[in-house]
């Protein structure tokens, strides 16, 4: 058999930063955090907090569930929009972001990302455009919880490949 790889087209090829134009935007699948979720970021960043493995704890601080952590959100949602293959292919890199959390998310919350281009632009740099977005997440009661703003590098209609 053939190596017919490099003539099968991918079935999920990414963005490039002139498709991002200011205004449009997308919504992802959603996802509800697990118990499992919490506890696996939790103990694979360290994060001892009693806030988010003590229920006492949380509740005394006036939080009615599990409480998840603002960086365990993030990862969710940048997760959620890499699964729609937006990026597949085109992103170069993250290069910047500001974050901001708005209210809790707890174990059982359902959460999506409504992303929407905020700016984009060609970069100095031939082929290659800089493209900042706010994502907006989103729970099952249609609720921002929090926002970030990325600023990615993002390949042009005209990137050329250098050598691998």
């Amino acid at each position: 058999m053939s190596n017919i790889t490099s003539d099968v087209p991918y079935l999920a090829t990414g963005l490039t930063w002139e498709d991002m134009v200011a205004g449009s935007a997308f919504r992802t699948a959603s996802r509800t955090v697990t118990e499992s979720d919490l506890m696996s970021f939790v103990n694979l960043g360290g994060f001892n907090e009693p806030l988010f493995y003590d229920s006492s704890h949380a509740a005394a601080g006036g939080y009615t569930g599990r409480l998840i952590p603002g960086a365990l959100i993030y990862v969710i949602a940048e997760g959620l929009i890499l699964q729609t293959n937006a990026l597949h292919g085109t992103g170069l890199a993250f290069m910047r972001m500001e974050y901001s959390v708005q209210s809790p998310v707890y174990v059982g919350d359902t959460l999506h990302v409504i992303v929407e281009t905020t700016e984009s632009r060609a970069s100095s740099k031939p082929g290659r455009g800089v493209v900042t977005t706010r994502c907006a997440i989103i729970n099952q009661r249609g609720e921002e919880v929090a926002y970030f703003t990325p600023v990615r590098l993002i390949r042009g209609r005209d990137f050329v490949e250098t050598g691998a």
